[in-house]
């Protein structure tokens, strides 16, 4: 009965409208980033909300500089619609996610031309502390388990955008 009153509440809840980026460097890997607070193994992809009269592409570029100081990139591609994701109900109890029933998302698809000393997480209270290159293939196994049927979705978007 609790379950069915936690699924009645969050269908009424609105989604959170985000942005996530992929980041092509030159030798066609993508960036991924080890979050500091879920667990030691919770790699992902640049990400983050879309501020209130904020554009999306605002918000890639924004969130992009904000998590990685990373500026020196190019968009080449981004989704057409929003994907949506539903939090799950143990991860909806917690934080912000209490105000959201999951999240909307525009992916873009940027090509990164700076160099890598400009890349900085920003120390101790960053929210994450490490960062790779890898190929696009081996962050399927990577993404945090809630976000993989979500992640699949665009998964042959990437693809195209790596040629680009």
């Amino acid at each position: 009965a609790e379950s069915k009153m936690i699924n009645k509440i969050l269908t009424n809840l609105p989604y959170r409208p985000c942005v996530g980026i992929v980041l092509f460097n030159n030798d066609n890997q993508v960036f991924i980033a080890r979050r500091n607070d879920v667990g030691r193994q919770s790699w992902q992809f640049p990400q983050g909300g879309i501020n209130s009269g904020e554009e999306p592409e605002a918000a890639a570029l924004r969130e992009l500089e904000e998590e990685t100081n990373i500026k020196s990139v190019r968009i080449v591609d981004r989704t057409a619609e929003w994907l949506y994701y539903d939090y799950p109900p143990n991860v909806s109890a917690r934080s912000f996610a209490g105000n959201y029933r999951g999240q909307k998302q525009i992916w873009f698809a940027m090509r990164f031309f700076g160099n890598e000393d400009e890349i900085d997480l920003g120390g101790w209270s960053a929210e994450f502390d490490d960062w790779k290159w890898t190929s696009l293939r081996s962050t399927v196994t990577m993404i945090i388990d809630f976000k993989k049927m979500f992640t699949r979705k665009w998964y042959a978007d990437l693809a195209i955008w790596k040629k680009r």
